[in-house]
């Protein structure tokens, strides 16, 4: 009894010498508590809005006073006409658009009801249901609390529409973000892996003799593994389009050359892992909790960007698939061209160079 308590004590000291294991024991757990704590919130905050006032009455301006008090929405744009709505939903910035009719206070006194029209941006459909269920919330209280005694039933009756995905099919959402995922997975972890392989192996030795300048190496390694991902990326875009029926609204050929400049960035950053990484296990390591995790909690694949404490918004400006995520569901749902995606692929064309010209440092540093 005595050797079994000396061992359990010995791996209680190892255990706490060993900072890695501390951190994976206690400082992933903690980070993952706080994380998830923040992100996954089913209340909505600073949603930018446009409103198209008809009627520019005393009632209008207190319903939009009421919306804009609440601190769940931001006036982007006040429209002159409805023209603008597609466009100015495109651009992405605009998740909802509130149109008030014609004479709406004198409405509501006289007749005792009004319309109003909710138009969202439905290619995040959880967004787009938030947006309308808050808008409707903040326009009945004010209802109840202007007319408290009001026997006759006075209402404001909201006409709903859904821009972009009409039935409200939750593939729409998630077939973009799980590309981003997929991609960004298997792309940065197999290339980290496939360095590390090379040094577990010994065969870096064989590479450290050739004639083979870095740069050779890196692409000698990336360009399969480019064939391969975008043969898969092919693959997920066919199967959201004849399997759960997503659109592809917008050009095909710009979509796959974004999807390649995405592969090439996660190839690049694989690469990257790989030479801080000494094993295919540490490899393997990294690229699972320091990729998969921040791409589904803050690229907006499930959870609202908009939705986040400020310092996890500025920290998802970080993460490369909340690039693509967004040029994704902007050429398929929304039809959009380069011209309204320019920044994110400026964005992750910076991303692809940096980790390219950081991949080469580091390496000749090692072959060094």
């Amino acid at each position: 009894m005595t050797q079994l308590l000396s061992f359990i004590k010995k791996e209680f000291y190892h255990i706490f010498r060993d900072a890695r294991t501390m951190l994976i024991l206690f400082g992933i757990p903690i980070a993952q508590l706080l994380i998830f704590g923040t992100v996954i919130k089913s209340e909505i905050n600073d949603i930018h809005i446009a409103i198209y006032d008809q009627s520019k009455d005393e009632t209008t301006q207190q319903i939009t006073n009421k919306l804009l008090s609440s601190g769940y929405f931001i006036l982007d744009e006040n429209l002159s006409n409805t023209n603008d709505i597609d466009a100015i939903f495109k651009k992405g910035k605009v998740k909802e658009v509130i149109v008030f009719e014609s004479d709406f206070g004198q409405k509501l006194v006289k007749e005792g009801t009004a319309e109003m029209q909710l138009i969202a941006d439905a290619s995040d459909p959880n967004m787009a249901k938030l947006a309308i269920a808050y808008t409707r919330g903040i326009v009945n209280d004010y209802i109840r609390k202007k007319h408290p005694n009001l026997k006759m039933p006075m209402q404001i009756i909201p006409k709903v529409r859904m821009y972009f995905n009409e039935e409200m099919k939750s593939a729409y959402m998630f077939v973009p973000g799980v590309m981003a995922l997929i991609l960004m997975l298997i792309s940065a972890m197999m290339t980290s892996i496939s360095i590390t392989r090379e040094k577990e192996l010994g065969t870096m030795e064989i590479l450290l003799v050739s004639p083979l300048k870095p740069a050779q190496i890196i692409i000698g390694k990336v360009l399969p593994y480019l064939l391969l991902s975008v043969i898969n990326a092919f693959i997920i875009v066919l199967a959201g389009r004849f399997i759960f029926n997503v659109p592809i609204t917008g050009s095909f050929v710009l979509l796959m050359l974004e999807t390649i400049l995405f592969i090439l960035m996660a190839l690049c950053l694989g690469i990257l892992i790989s030479t801080v990484a000494k094993s295919q296990m540490v490899a393997m390591f990294i690229s699972m909790i320091a990729l998969m995790l921040p791409t589904i909690l803050l690229s907006g694949f499930i959870f609202p960007i908009e939705n986040m404490p400020k310092p996890l918004q500025i920290l998802s400006h970080a993460m490369p698939a909340r690039y693509f995520i967004s040029i994704v569901r902007g050429i398929m749902l929304k039809g959009v061209g380069i011209t309204f995606i320019w920044k994110e692929t400026v964005i992750l064309i910076g991303m692809t160079l940096f980790f390219i010209a950081l991949s080469v440092k580091k390496f000749k540093i090692r072959l060094e």
